[in-house]
């Protein structure tokens, strides 16, 4: 007889291979069983913005878990949630005044999008239905937010589930979009009129928002927007009565080196998406923050948001994410991510600027990402069959490295490049180690290329 097949009986996101178990950390170390430790140069996918085992985030869980876990919003609020949207929006940053909490960043889109809805239906607007949103964005997994993401691979499989409620136009990406002779002010202007080309396409007043990531993610790799586009994008909006919704799922928080990625743009949101940095990755968080605009309308109108969670506001998780933001505002942290990012950035620059097969350093603050192409003159991307971004992932592993890799950089189907995005206590040494580790896994997952 055939011995029985021993696996998990947890689906992995690999059903052929299984990953090794994760058994402590402490600051940007994770442990693994057996005793060795790899360095989360990638905070996991951009979360663990404090590193691993804080001793304050800790200590806050277990505060709270010995006073309240759990309390229906339905009947209750509770103190940390309080506390922490005071934290968040008392001081109105951008005029945003309130923040609702989810469990994590695709509920942050989904109910974004559900506001801005229903705020136009507060304003006897019905016909506003439609979104735009760019390609190669990404915005979550769930239908909404996949609708909204336009990285073509991940929407592909479920096409025929998602809405036809949204449009989208060119990414903000210099690197893969900006013409040849076309400077950057040119190439702002062309991305606008694109936009506003869209928007007399669909009608004007048929269009609720436009949704866009401040830097773009996981899917393009820590794709900063070219001077001016933002504020293109919000004259356009506000000139048509559309909303702007920001995703800072994975830039914001502090990531970038501001709080909110939108404070380098000389704009503000009418709808903001957080998550990962909020809670840093010790209890599951995301929220939107709403602008006064959108809560008033709300409150003169039905009077209450059509949608909910079982786990809004969860006591235990508004209290680890409010300590997070009380340790990086109290140790200064947001200056440490610009230095420890100006470092990143000179160290990535000094190992790859001249590598034949890295075609763009780019990003800010602690998060920066190298795009990998097989031609540096020509900026063309390698056969995706070869799988370059998981190669490098691979080796930087075997080495000891936790970083973020990436495919369908170029359309959602090719392309390759590695995310770094460390946690904001890491030191300058470890910085360096990144950098050294991850210089030898691209050679090393280069090298290893069928000739």
């Amino acid at each position: 007889m055939n011995a029985p097949v021993t696996r998990s009986r947890v689906l992995h996101r690999s059903s052929r291979t299984a990953p090794p178990l994760a058994v402590g950390g402490h600051g940007v170390w994770l442990v693994e069983q057996g005793g060795r430790e790899v360095l989360d140069a990638s905070g996991g996918a951009a979360v663990s913005c404090l590193g691993h085992q804080h001793p304050r985030i800790v200590e806050a869980i277990k505060r709270q878990a010995d006073r309240l876990c759990y309390a229906h919003t339905g009947f209750f609020s509770n103190e940390p949630a309080e506390a922490l949207a005071e934290e968040l929006v008392g001081h109105e940053p951008g005029g945003l005044a309130q923040a609702y909490f989810v469990s994590g960043g695709s509920e942050a889109v989904e109910a974004a999008l559900k506001l801005a809805r229903q705020y136009f239906l507060e304003l006897g607007q019905p016909r506003r239905s439609r979104y735009i949103a760019r390609r190669q964005s990404y915005h979550g997994n769930t239908l909404g937010a996949l609708a909204a993401g336009g990285n073509a691979g991940r929407r592909a499989p479920y096409a025929p589930l998602l809405t036809d409620a949204f449009s989208h136009v060119s990414p903000a990406f210099a690197y893969r979009e900006q013409q040849q002779g076309e400077d950057e002010a040119a190439f702002t202007a062309r991305l606008a009129a694109e936009l506003e080309a869209e928007f007399q396409r669909l009608g004007p007043d048929t269009v609720a928002a436009f949704v866009a990531e401040t830097v773009v993610g996981a899917t393009a790799g820590c794709v900063p927007a070219p001077a001016g586009y933002f504020q293109a994008v919000r004259e356009i909006c506000d000139r048509h009565g559309a909303l702007l919704i920001l995703d800072e799922v994975m830039s914001g928080m502090g990531r970038t080196g501001t709080r909110h990625a939108w404070e380098q743009e000389g704009i503000a949101p009418d709808l903001q998406a957080i998550a990962k940095g909020l809670g840093g990755g010790y209890q599951a968080i995301g929220a939107v923050l709403v602008s006064a605009r959108i809560a008033d309308a709300v409150e003169r109108g039905s009077g209450a948001f059509q949608h909910g969670h079982t786990y809004l506001a969860h006591p235990i998780a508004c209290a680890a994410a409010l300590e997070v933001q009380r340790v990086i505002r109290e140790d200064g942290l947001l200056a440490q991510v610009r230095s420890m990012g100006a470092r990143l950035e000179e160290r990535l620059t000094e190992r790859f600027g001249n590598h034949a097969h890295i075609g763009d350093i780019r990003g800010r603050g602690l998060f920066q990402a190298i795009e990998l192409v097989a031609d540096r003159s020509s900026r063309a991307p390698f056969d995706p069959a070869l799988k370059v971004h998981q190669r490098i992932k691979d080796a930087a592993f075997a080495r000891g490295l936790g970083c973020y890799p990436g495919g369908g950089t170029l359309d959602g189907q090719r392309g390759d490049h590695v995310l770094l995005a460390p946690p904001y206590i890491v030191s300058a040494a470890e910085i360096d180690l990144i950098v050294e580790r991850l210089g030898e896994a691209v050679d090393t997952a280069i090298a290893s290329l069928p000739r």
